[in-house]
């Protein structure tokens, strides 16, 4: 897969032959070879398709057409007029974003060669470079059972770098230029019940942090405890939300291998399951796709869509169809 990089045991990334760790720098130059260079080809450019919804802005109003996004509407205006008028946006071209990044537990899942951490720092390195080189700021949010670190927003190849770094757990790759760009690492006061993600504890922790209307990013498998969907749905009424799971195929379509334990990665609790009995991999099967469609349904309630990125996925053509999907929404 284009831009492939393999977690190791010490929560660093190879080059997917598992010979050697590499590091954030190397990691950065693989995804502007394998990934972006490709992307350039592909979106020519309009990076607005993949990152941006609507403006920040407000550039003045008119009556609501069929189609029209409702969060649009200005319903003082509605009132006073007795006719539904909407917002229309500026695009800014600069933005800050921020990047809510999962390196819980289960992250650790999927083929040696390519698990969903690795995949998860290639998407962090490919959005940060690609918002950066347009001359914008992006700040990440580093969570695991709790929020471990936040990295503040910074500008430029240095602070992409420093996003890795945190995210693969390696030491800097550069030091701060400014103050103000130290990563601060803090815990959640809220400790999520049983050592579960918990993910409403990012997200609310990305609404204080945000005192503009910004960019998120959010990337995570959401294996997680209830209660996310509300502070989703504030964030993306506040902002401009872009909703990525990451999944693996394995976690709902198990081969035949006899009988296996299974573990799972967030609590360590394990089962002993018989993979060659059909009616078992049946209802796994069902019950992914039940589980599928609950995320599908609950993100859309909150005012976003959601996008998914597998392990086994070409990562370009998977951001090529993210982009596509987008320009249609908003079409």
């Amino acid at each position: 897969m284009a831009g492939g990089a393999a977690l190791t045991a010490d929560g660093g990334t190879t080059d997917g032959s598992g010979r050697l760790p590499l590091t954030p720098d190397q990691v950065l130059r693989r995804v502007e070879w394998r990934v972006i260079r490709r992307l350039d080809g592909r979106l020519q450019g309009d990076y607005r398709s993949l990152f941006r919804g609507t403006g920040i802005d407000v550039a003045g109003l008119r009556e609501y057409q069929a189609g029209d996004d409702l969060r649009h509407i200005d319903w003082n205006v509605t009132a006073r007029m007795d006719t539904p008028f909407v917002r229309q946006y500026l695009e800014d071209r600069e933005v800050t974003a921020w990047l809510v990044l999962d390196r819980s537990p289960s992250m650790g899942f999927g083929p040696v060669a390519r698990r969903k951490h690795a995949v998860v720092t290639d998407l962090a390195a490919t959005f940060a470079q690609l918002l950066t080189r347009g001359g914008n700021q992006v700040g990440a949010v580093l969570f695991d059972t709790q929020v471990d670190e936040t990295v503040p927003p910074g500008q430029g190849r240095n602070q992409v770098l420093r996003v890795l770094s945190r995210l693969m757990n390696a030491p800097a790759a550069a030091p701060p230029t400014a103050p103000s760009r130290v990563v601060r690492r803090r815990r959640s006061r809220r400790p999520s019940p049983s050592g579960t993600t918990d993910l409403a504890v990012p997200l609310r922790a990305a609404l204080g942090l945000m005192r503009r209307r910004s960019l998120v990013v959010v990337v995570s498998d959401f294996i997680t405890g209830p209660g996310w969907e509300n502070p989703l749905g504030q964030l993306a009424r506040r902002h401009d939300v872009v909703v990525v799971q990451v999944v693996d195929p394995l976690e709902s379509d198990l081969p035949a291998a006899g009988l296996i334990y299974v573990e799972d990665p967030e609590t360590g609790e394990q089962i002993f399951v018989d993979t060659d009995d059909p009616g078992f991999r049946q209802r796994l099967r069902a019950e992914a796709d039940r589980r599928r469609q609950t995320l599908t349904e609950a993100v859309r309630s909150a005012g976003t869509e959601l996008y998914t990125v597998s392990t086994d996925e070409d990562l370009v053509r998977a951001l090529a169809r993210i982009a596509a999907l987008r320009r249609g929404r908003r079409a």
